[in-house]
């Protein structure tokens, strides 16, 4: 499949992103970037030209991929409308639904009550890519889900005005966060294809193949 995506300009995310609440603490989550970055080995093994905007992980960068380091969503997402246009965007990160209102500048020294911590909303970045004006051709998303996979994911797909998005189930032995095994249920308008399981690396071929052919 090599040179399936020759000339085709893929910008991936992929990773956690870490919302701090002082200097020492933050909010995270126990996304690997795995899957993010098999994704973008096999774009540019593809052809692509590539760029991969990476929260905090401890992962070589793939051969021939321009990496972009971020640590939070708000990051994430000034690095990601940066970049655009682009031919396809498939957004693998977990970006963080919450971020502290407020990040204090010293550490916050444990008292003898509770603490209460406000959160507010993070920008939906893949919305906001799927309805920009420099919109990608094939806006490609991903749903972590507990349950109802097919339901979540699907209602996902619609309401955010996707192409394109790879559900998988987190929470269950050899699949998911930190793994390097994954199964993934992807779904399109008028279209559905299971993957896997398998290595992330085969599924991350299988499913740029799956663009490939929406693309053409």
């Amino acid at each position: 499949m090599s040179g399936a995506l020759a000339n085709r300009r893929v910008l991936v995310t992929a990773g956690p992103t870490y919302e701090d609440i002082d200097p020492v603490r933050f909010i995270g989550n126990r996304s690997s970037g795995k899957m993010g970055f098999a994704i973008a080995e096999a774009a540019a093994a593809r052809g692509a030209s590539v760029v991969l905007v990476a929260g905090p992980v401890s992962l070589a960068t793939p051969a021939g991929v321009e990496r972009v380091d971020v640590r939070s969503a708000a990051q994430m997402r000034e690095a990601v409308l940066a970049r655009l246009p682009v031919d396809v965007y498939i957004s693998a990160a977990a970006v963080a639904d919450y971020t502290p209102a407020d990040t204090a500048e010293q550490k916050i020294k444990k008292g003898a009550g509770a603490m209460t911590l406000e959160l507010v909303p993070t920008v939906d970045i893949l919305a906001e890519v799927a309805a920009h004006g420099q919109r990608p051709h094939l806006v490609v998303g991903f749903a972590a889900e507990t349950s109802d996979v097919g339901r979540n994911a699907r209602g996902k797909l619609e309401a955010k005005g996707l192409d394109m998005i790879a559900a998988n189930r987190v929470g269950v032995a050899g699949s998911g966060f930190e793994s390097d095994d994954n199964a993934l249920s992807v779904y399109w308008p008028g279209g559905a294809r299971e993957l896997g399981p398998g290595p992330k690396t085969r599924l991350a071929g299988e499913l740029l193949d799956l663009v490939s052919l929406r693309l053409a």
